[in-house]
């Protein structure tokens, strides 16, 4: 990380520079070897093409020359006097550096050191704030060489910087949006859950409803030839099959588990209750969001550095160029990896910390008198003795999702190719890719589970897993199916989010598609989106799954007699009534199954 910050340049990607290796808007120092380096560009802070018209690429090298301005020219210039007035009123100074604005109408190389006339009118774009011609000859011309012949990583990033500002918005966004549902499931209803089902089905239709159109406007609508129009189309033809895809299996799935609706009512009020027990359990996830945010500003800065990292070299005439740093640049495959293993064992932590605060209070005799700073207590025990376990368990995510990752771009490139061979070996792909997403499932479940054995018994990760996984096997038919169908209903809380976020998305980088990639920061908006809706909701899933292995740890170990009553309270209890009642209902009672003597039937353990 040190190494790409040191080697790269952040403000060449956000500023821009000219050809002599100065950074529009910024001191600069003096590269040896280019006398023209080295300026004080605090005031010149747009990048202006002396040949606009006619930008041509040599050698990958720009043809024209290119420099700091303090301002682009809004009319056209026709004559050399023109550019000598616009530089003496505006103090923008449009000829190479070293001629002096009055000897632009003498200076006999004129030609070759002012811009070819006429110099037509432009405006500056937030595309590495470059001066855009805004005559259309122009205009297609000076962008389908500008931009179609850029680097690929400096596109995405120029995308990403272009659109910070929405960014920003469509995160705070995504952040009002999470806390707003917190709040809805703390006065969960019947009614609450109707209405926020409705509203789930309601975005997604009409997300998928909005990319369908996007879609046929850009496939009738392509003025421009760009690779970022061509880019941005099949993102969002991809975006627009996905969500139709997830739109229909969510509704088949809400339509199957639509008569569960009652009983989740009363497990969300269960697992308020024992929110209520410890409140500050809510706002957990701020500090989460707050360690996140600042983890994610590092990563994109590092980004950025990997993406400018280059050594500066004099060419002829005294410019300057910036020869890429292969080696470095391609490193952002374990920046990526980085990237996931370190947020996934921040959110990791603040599982085992809920998880830790509820295994507290559940194993309280006195109900009426909770223990005194239980997320306090389950920090400090997660920093003290459990590091490894998080560890660990943040490590296999990365391992299957990576992977996962890998196989989908090669099924895709296979794809390209024709003939029986390319055709079967995706279709191998395919399921392997399928089979680790199965596996990715399975094991996130199975770490929750793990982190609360964890805190139950203060054994390691492996040790716990196998403990909460005989636990479950013992006891899933009390609670499975309805736990499943409590932790579908918030998932569709985060669906909510991630609906409305995108939807935002959608329109405001749809006013600026030509100019840039806006296909990879949605992506990275809706990717923010979800983890923060995660990172609010999961209190209510963490909350949820701990207390249904508390319930089965305190079964395996107690029978409800005088001498080992239960842990659980009595509203829990008559809970687990009901459910095994409804499972009773529609399976044949087994023959070992006993009664307890608060009529709650128990199967032994």
């Amino acid at each position: 990380m040190g190494y790409s910050v040191a080697a790269g340049a952040t403000g060449r990607l956000l500023f821009g520079y000219d050809s002599f290796g100065n950074v529009c808007g910024r001191k600069n120092s003096p590269v040896e070897g280019a006398p023209l380096s080295g300026q004080d560009m605090t005031l010149k802070k747009h990048v202006f093409f002396m040949n606009s018209c006619n930008l041509e690429v040599r050698d990958m090298r720009l043809g024209s020359i290119v420099l700091c301005v303090s301002s682009c020219p809004e009319e056209q210039l026709n004559t050399l006097e023109e550019v000598q007035l616009f530089a003496n009123t505006s103090g923008s100074f449009l000829c190479v550096y070293s001629l002096n604005s009055f000897n632009y109408t003498q200076n006999p190389n004129a030609d070759s050191l002012c811009p070819k006339l006429p110099v037509p009118p432009s405006k500056s774009f937030p595309l590495f704030n470059r001066c855009v011609p805004q005559t259309p000859e122009c205009y297609s011309l000076f962008a389908s060489v500008l931009i179609n012949d850029a680097d690929t990583l400096h596109r995405i990033l120029s995308g990403i910087m272009s659109g910070r500002d929405t960014i920003l918005g469509l995160c705070i966004l995504a952040f009002a949006l999470s806390l707003a549902l917190v709040f809805t499931f703390r006065l969960v209803s019947t009614l609450l859950v109707h209405i926020f089902i409705a509203l789930v089905v309601s975005g997604l239709l009409f997300v998928c409803g909005v990319l369908w159109w996007l879609y046929h406007d850009y496939t009738n609508d392509l003025s421009v030839e760009l690779d970022n129009e061509r880019e941005n189309m099949q993102c969002v033809l991809g975006f627009a099959l996905v969500s139709t895809v997830f739109t229909v299996v969510l509704l088949v799935l809400i339509f199957i588990l639509r008569k569960r609706i009652k009983l989740t009512v009363e497990l969300l009020q269960v697992t308020n209750k024992a929110i209520s027990t410890s409140p500050l359990l809510l706002f957990q996830p701020l500090w989460t969001l707050a360690i996140l945010i600042v983890f994610w500003v590092l990563w994109v800065a590092v980004l950025l550095s990997l993406g400018t990292a280059g050594a500066a070299q004099v060419v002829e005439g005294g410019q300057v160029e910036y020869k890429p740093l292969s080696g470095i640049r391609y490193m952002w495959w374990y920046h990526l990896i980085g990237l996931i293993w370190t947020s996934e064992f921040i959110l990791v932590c603040q599982q085992m910390t809920i998880a830790g605060a509820v295994v507290t209070c559940y194993f309280n005799r006195n109900k009426n008198d909770p223990p005194d700073h239980p997320i306090l207590s389950s920090l400090s025990t997660l920093f003290c003795y459990h590091q490894g376990t998080v560890v660990k368990g943040s490590l296999l995510i990365p391992v299957v999702s990576i992977p996962r990752a890998v196989l989908r771009s090669l099924s895709h490139a296979l794809q390209e190719k024709r003939g029986r061979a390319g055709a079967w070996s995706s279709f191998v792909l395919r399921c392997c890719s399928c089979c680790l997403q199965r596996l990715d499932g399975c094991l996130r479940h199975l770490n929750q589970n793990a982190y609360t054995a964890t805190a139950i018994n203060g054994t390691d990760f492996c040790t716990s897993a196998q403990d909460a996984l005989k636990l479950f096997s013992k006891n899933s038919s009390h609670f499975t199916s309805v736990n499943c169908f409590g932790d579908f209903i918030i998932f569709l809380g985060k669906v909510l989010v991630v609906c409305f976020t995108v939807f935002g998305g959608l329109m405001a980088f749809n006013y600026n598609r030509v100019l840039q990639v806006w296909a990879i920061p949605l992506l990275l908006v809706a990717f923010f989106a979800y983890l923060v809706a995660h990172s609010f909701l999961s209190v209510f899933e963490t909350v949820l799954d701990a207390l249904f292995l508390c319930f089965a740890a305190d079964l395996e170990t107690n029978d409800g007699s005088a001498e080992k009553p239960y842990f659980m309270d009595q509203e829990f209890l008559s809970f687990v009534k009901r459910i095994n009642t409804l499972n009773n209902t529609r399976t044949q009672r087994g023959p070992n199954s006993v009664t307890n003597e608060e009529g709650t039937e128990l199967r032994p353990l």
